[in-house]
């Protein structure tokens, strides 16, 4: 007999199978886990569809606009961590601090094991928001730019967290707010208005930003809205050849708002000058993004309000001080 031949003696092996057969044991091995797995599917602020095996009752948030919006979600509670200068609501100050929408602590996120974390698209680089799915946690990227993404943004964050009820009933208040602003404001020829953000340079806010929106609920037009720049330095020659009938000061405090408004006085032909509608604005709930910034809005329109010319028939009642 031809050795070489010979067949091998049987070693106890099972018998071998298919390459096909081995993935459908595997398949039909995992599919109770599998199915537990996604069953959670939430489309974000951006676009992108997360997939969580139930809502997030562990969220980091990267965004102090966000996370007031999760309060105001009813997810308050499952807030594990979140970004400097998350001071709204108040209770808010007293979650820990993993960094801020630039820079954050990767140790300490993973550390508080979250099961969603909410990134900022406006304000947090790409290249961060990598960072964080490459330790494997999943996403949700954030984004508001007019004040009707703020009850959008409620709703879907009450789908991430499973508070649904509560994000409805939140939402819809926060559009009731709205309509009235818009109903009490509305203007069929909206004054052109020029809102300062810095001074020296002059800085203004282009079209696309929140503030332009909060602007165009009180009755006004953004004299700048046609720029694509979220914040365009403008010179004086192009303010005085765009005239604005309204120069708002978005300053700080009140002390650089009177300041800049001062600066301006110097040149009697703008139009807002002539007729002294110079308004300063401190209230910094306008530009945090969170539900917060509806009140500052209704806040605003009032001040504008009282810097109106008084209509034909009314009589102008002397400032205090005058």
């Amino acid at each position: 007999m031809n050795s070489a031949s010979a067949t091998p003696p049987d070693r106890g092996l099972p018998p071998r199978r298919a390459p096909w057969a081995w993935r459908l044991a595997a398949t039909l091995l995992l599919a109770p886990m599998l199915a537990g797995a996604g069953a959670w599917s939430i489309t974000d602020d951006d676009g992108h569809t997360l997939s969580l095996s139930a809502p997030a009752q562990r969220i980091v948030s990267l965004s102090p606009g966000a996370t007031a919006l999760l309060f105001a979600a009813g997810a308050g509670a499952q807030i594990v961590g979140t970004s400097e200068y998350s001071i709204e609501p108040e209770a808010a100050r007293n979650i820990p601090r993993v960094g801020d929408s630039q820079s954050f602590d990767s140790e300490l996120i993973l550390s508080l094991h979250p099961d969603v974390v909410i990134a900022w698209v406006d304000g947090t680089p790409e290249a961060q928001i990598a960072r964080i799915e490459r330790l494997g946690i999943p996403v949700y990227r954030h984004r508001v730019q007019r004040l009707d993404d703020l009850a959008v943004s409620i709703r879907r964050l009450g789908q991430l967290a499973g508070t649904q009820a509560v994000a409805q009933a939140s939402a819809a208040a926060l559009e009731q707010q709205l309509r009235q602003i818009r109903a009490q404001f509305h203007s069929d020829q909206p004054p052109s208005i020029l809102i300062q953000i810095w001074q020296s340079p002059v800085y203004t806010v282009g079209s696309g930003q929140m503030i332009s929106d909060a602007l165009a609920s009180c009755g006004y037009r953004n004299l700048y809205g046609d720029l694509a720049a979220a914040s365009p330095a403008v010179t004086l020659e192009s303010v005085l050849a765009r005239a604005p009938e309204v120069i708002l000061a978005l300053a700080p405090d009140a002390v650089q708002g009177a300041e800049w408004l001062a600066q301006w006085r110097r040149f009697a032909a703008i139009p807002a000058v002539a007729h002294g509608r110079l308004v300063s604005f401190t209230d910094q709930a306008l530009s945090r993004l969170g539900p917060a910034t509806v009140s500052a809005t209704a806040a605003l329109c009032t001040a504008l309000k009282a810097a109106e010319p008084p209509r034909l028939g009314q009589v102008a009642l002397p400032r205090a001080g005058a």
